[in-house]
């Protein structure tokens, strides 16, 4: 039979709601109370029940992290960044995957509220307006990080993405090329961050005296830049682009995996670049030209800053830009 805090009062021969403050550090206790009913938990073996402790204290220690896939390569860093904070300041994440689905999402976040979780973080590739209304009459602390979408609605913790594009044409513009093909995403995009990256782009082709040449698609995965591969090839000996200007690292690879089965060397016959910086980006060869985006950080500044509130320490402003950077690698040359 489970040991109660029963049994350790009475072997503390103290009363419940002092073995109760001893545990949960609500209220002085004498030191020789103190020490009876901690040396009868360790004779014991008694584990207090971490679900109505929180009840009674409102503090869980707990966060819960809803991510689209944590196979994902970006994921994974900024759910790192999550849990390395997270434990500095002495609290667990539960973890859930949604897979892209928007009723998952919602189905979790309502499971984690059930957990006594004290805040929610949601990296998500999707905008759902359920999922929106629901923090937004939650009392939780939530935090939404979404690398398509921008979510006005709750604090955010982003790059500049219209500097982050410009770094990269610019480079690119500066290794000779002026035939520069953007790919990026077609669905919902004047609802998301590419919408900013296209102006940029288009801007800097207008610079040069140059017609924007854009590819949208909705595949954003590896197995979707492979299969624009063709089109992009056709485009290619139509108009004489010299580089591609990929929206997600993803694509950039999954195009150059297309090219080398085609016999398209990378950087001689054509310059590829990203955007990201995932994991791979560095490994796949050629290595990708590429922006930062720091995944980690995301992780751990959005934790900590729930964390500071949760605490009472001073608050950072709702809106936090950090700071790009241009990864010159082995796929971009210049002519």
């Amino acid at each position: 039979m489970a040991v109660t805090i029963k049994d350790v009062a009475k072997l503390a021969e103290v009363s419940i709601s002092t073995v109760s403050r001893v545990i949960n550090e609500s209220k002085p206790v004498s030191p020789e109370a103190r020490r009876r009913v901690l040396h009868a938990i360790e004779t014991l073996g008694y584990e207090p029940n971490e679900v109505a402790r929180s009840l009674v204290t409102k503090k869980s220690n707990l966060i819960g992290v809803v991510v689209d896939d944590i196979g994902c390569n970006y994921v994974s860093q900024i759910v790192r960044g999550i849990e390395e904070i997270g434990r500095m300041y002495n609290y667990d994440i539960l973890l859930s995957s949604s897979y892209g689905n928007s009723e998952t999402e919602l189905k979790f976040l309502q499971l984690l509220k059930t957990k006594q979780v004290e805040g929610i973080i949601l990296v998500s590739e999707i905008v759902s307006h359920d999922v929106v209304n629901y923090m937004k009459n939650s009392k939780l602390e939530f935090m939404y990080l979404n690398r398509y979408y921008k979510v006005p609605d709750f604090p955010s913790i982003s790059i500049d993405y219209k500097k982050a594009t410009k770094v990269m044409m610019d480079y690119l513009i500066g290794l000779n090329h002026k035939k520069i093909l953007y790919l990026t995403q077609r669905i919902d995009i004047d609802e998301t961050i590419e919408r900013e990256k296209i102006e940029v782009y288009k801007e800097a082709m207008n610079s040069i005296g140059e017609e924007p040449i854009l590819i949208q698609i909705d595949n954003l995965k590896i197995d979707g830049g492979y299969k624009i591969g063709r089109e992009i090839l056709r485009i290619k000996e139509e108009k004489g682009i010299t580089a591609i200007f990929c929206c997600q690292d993803e694509l950039a690879i999954g195009l150059m995996n297309y090219f080398y089965d085609n016999n398209i060397r990378v950087p001689d016959d054509i310059s590829v670049s990203g955007f990201g910086d995932i994991n791979v980006a560095s490994i796949f060869r050629p290595t990708l030209s590429t922006i930062k985006e720091p995944y980690y950080d995301l992780g751990a500044i959005s934790i900590r800053k729930m964390l500071k509130k949760l605490i009472g320490e001073p608050m950072d402003e709702d809106k936090i830009v950090l700071p790009i950077r241009l990864i010159k690698r082995e796929s971009c040359k210049k002519l």
